[in-house]
């Protein structure tokens, strides 16, 4: 009786601590006990992957998708950490019985362990005076250990079975809030390094081995269970290039190019290295004869494959984005047991743990745009224009020593009616889709000239949410390459070759309007050089006129002019760079503002509330 009241009052003052200095575990925990209130005092609710044993306190997201790494989850109650079911009562209303870390094995099921324990000599220590962390290999574990490792294990328990367990100790205990990310313990087999990563999604890992069952106290220290037996870990990323069969001769010979990264892999620190295999880069040969060239290509292909933070596979349950060192991000996320990407499935190999991160063995190289030549950064969605350009020789063109920038219209833009047109037309009007020079989004701004490869100039337009060239207006999804830069476009560019004045007396809509203008003596604005917008009222809008309002309209020259100058705005307001839903306000060249509106799905513009159109 007296044990189960201190066991009970120290789970109790262990529990007020944590919920203090809650973790990312810590919390995972509770939201699971809260989905499972309904089930009874001190149950959580597990999902576990179809056809696995693999079972995860699970974030929100996960919960509510009810998938894990794209495999549909079962939702299972079980007592959570710590606590126990009594016959006869709903829910898990006991405390665990405290005991000593040996005795403790029994209780959270790692039987093997606590088996061998026996074996190698440690259940004096285990059962003895002190404070340690036991990270258990549970049952699965060590079933899942390579065959021979596990014999070689068993033939010598007084040595290196007595060392694997040492491996998985620590003379200290640690509760889960107090492993911390990129933290680094000593183990009690030789001071080797045992590497925490504990994760936002509330994901521990010891050398990448999953805690599944955290927390159970002991009177001596705590134990955690692992979902796999942990090796000793004593070499560096570099290291592991340098000795990895798969990897030594391929990837050792290009980080070499980079001798300042390859002192970093050498060094103390959290990476995760996607490590293209020998086959890898024999498969990408052709391709990356030119980086293998440049030094800063190179710098920037390796570093691309680098993460300055630790990802082992087990804390992935989906996919999220992250930063490379080259400065792009890539996407890691799961399908089954397999790690992605970019959404591919390339890893071979998961979790070779070093003394400073992680690696990957991944079956392709990973290319950022920044490597790439610019025609190479045209995408699927532009596909049709990638296409032209080589067809009609535009790529051909652009010689190897200089730099473009490609302005690409979307796949839907080459209607039936614009690829039925004359060849010859639709080259020219490519040529101006293809700048002379290097111009990326951090580049532009209002009132910028970019020459063509077919001699225009383009006038560049700048408004809060988006760019606009000339009248066609860009979308998200700009990319630089190593000799240009690419840009998205909603419609092809057309480029101006009349005044105002001759587009408005060409259309014929427009006699009333310009009968005024010239009354006014403003027809010369509609000639000159400059950047207006003009509202024009078309002829129609007239009808409602008498001819006694027209004369004394026209009778004050200095109010028509006011009305007149009311119609225009300095500047060159494209509709495609309006913000939809709000209201934009226009300076006129008269002084006051004009209110414009576009509508967000039929984008259709109005002025003061009176529709307009382009």
């Amino acid at each position: 009786m007296k044990i189960l009241f201190a066991a009970s009052l120290l789970l109790l003052a262990l529990s007020h601590l944590s919920q203090v200095d809650a973790s990312a575990y810590d919390k995972i925990v509770s939201h699971s006990r809260i989905r499972a209130k309904k089930q009874g005092i001190n149950m959580c609710a597990i999902q576990e992957i179809i056809g696995t044993k693999k079972k995860y306190f699970s974030t929100c997201r996960n919960w509510y998708m009810g998938s894990i790494c794209g495999k549909k989850a079962l939702v299972l109650y079980e007592c959570c950490p710590g606590y126990m079911q009594l016959e006869g009562m709903r829910g898990c209303p006991a405390a665990v019985p405290i005991d000593t870390i040996y005795g403790t094995l029994g209780v959270v099921k790692a039987d093997i362990t606590k088996q061998y324990v026996d074996m190698s000599k440690l259940t004096e220590q285990t059962q003895g005076a002190g404070s340690y962390t036991m990270f258990a290999p549970s049952d699965e574990a060590w079933e899942q250990l390579d065959a021979t490792k596990r014999t070689e294990l068993l033939n010598n328990e007084n040595t290196l079975l007595y060392d694997a367990l040492h491996c998985h100790m620590v003379s200290k205990r640690f509760l889960t809030k107090d492993l911390k990310n990129d933290m680094t313990l000593e183990s009690m087999h030789s001071k080797l390094g045992l590497y925490i990563n504990h994760y936002s999604n509330g994901i521990i890992t010891v050398n990448c081995a999953r805690i599944i069952h955290g927390n159970q106290v002991a009177t001596n220290g705590v134990v955690h269970v692992i979902d796999r037996v942990i090796a000793p870990v004593k070499n560096t990323i570099r290291d592991v290039i340098g000795t990895n069969e798969e990897l030594m001769t391929a990837s050792n010979r290009a980080v070499k190019k980079e001798s300042s990264l390859l002192g970093k892999l050498g060094q103390p620190g959290q990476y995760t290295l996607f490590a293209p295999t020998n086959k890898a880069f024999e498969k990408h040969k052709e391709g990356l004869k030119r980086i293998l060239q440049d030094k800063t290509l190179v710098q920037a292909f390796l570093k691309y494959h680098l993460l300055s933070s630790v990802q082992c596979s087990e804390a992935i349950l989906a996919g999220s984005r992250y930063e490379t060192l080259e400065g792009s991000s890539i996407e890691i996320g799961c399908d089954g047991d397999s790690l992605t990407v970019n959404g591919i499935k390339m890893v071979l190999k998961k979790d070779i743990v070093t003394s400073n991160g992680v690696i990957h063995l991944i079956d392709q190289v990973l290319m950022p745009d920044s490597v790439k030549q610019v025609t190479e950064l045209v995408g699927e969605s532009q596909s049709t224009f990638g296409h032209q350009v080589t067809k009609l020789g535009l790529a051909a063109a652009m010689g190897p020593g200089a730099q473009y920038t490609l302005l690409a219209p979307l796949n839907t833009v080459f209607t039936d009616k614009v690829m039925s047109m004359d060849q010859h037309l639709l080259k020219i009007i490519l040529k101006n889709h293809i700048l002379k020079l290097k111009v990326t989004l951090s580049d532009l701004y209002n009132g910028q000239l970019l020459e063509t490869l077919g001699g225009k100039f383009l006038r560049v337009f700048v408004y809060r949410t988006t760019v606009c060239i000339e009248n066609a207006c860009m979308v998200r999804g700009s990319k630089e390459g190593s000799n240009g830069a690419l840009h998205l476009m909603k419609s092809l560019i057309s480029t101006p070759s009349n005044s105002m004045y001759e587009l408005l007396q060409k259309n014929g809509s427009f006699t009333v309007f310009l009968s005024l203008m010239e009354i006014a003596g403003l027809t010369e604005l509609l000639k000159q050089e400059g950047a207006y917008t003009i509202f024009a009222p078309m002829d129609d809008a007239f009808d409602g006129v008498t001819e006694q309002d027209m004369k004394t309209l026209t009778s004050d020259i200095n109010a028509l002019r006011i009305i007149l100058l009311y119609h225009f705005s300095n500047g060159i307001f494209i509709s495609g760079g309006l913000e939809g839903s709000v209201t934009n306000l226009l300076e006129t060249m008269q002084g006051s503002n004009l209110q414009m509106a576009k509508h967000k799905i039929n984008h259709k513009i109005n002025v003061n509330n009176i529709y307009a159109f382009q």
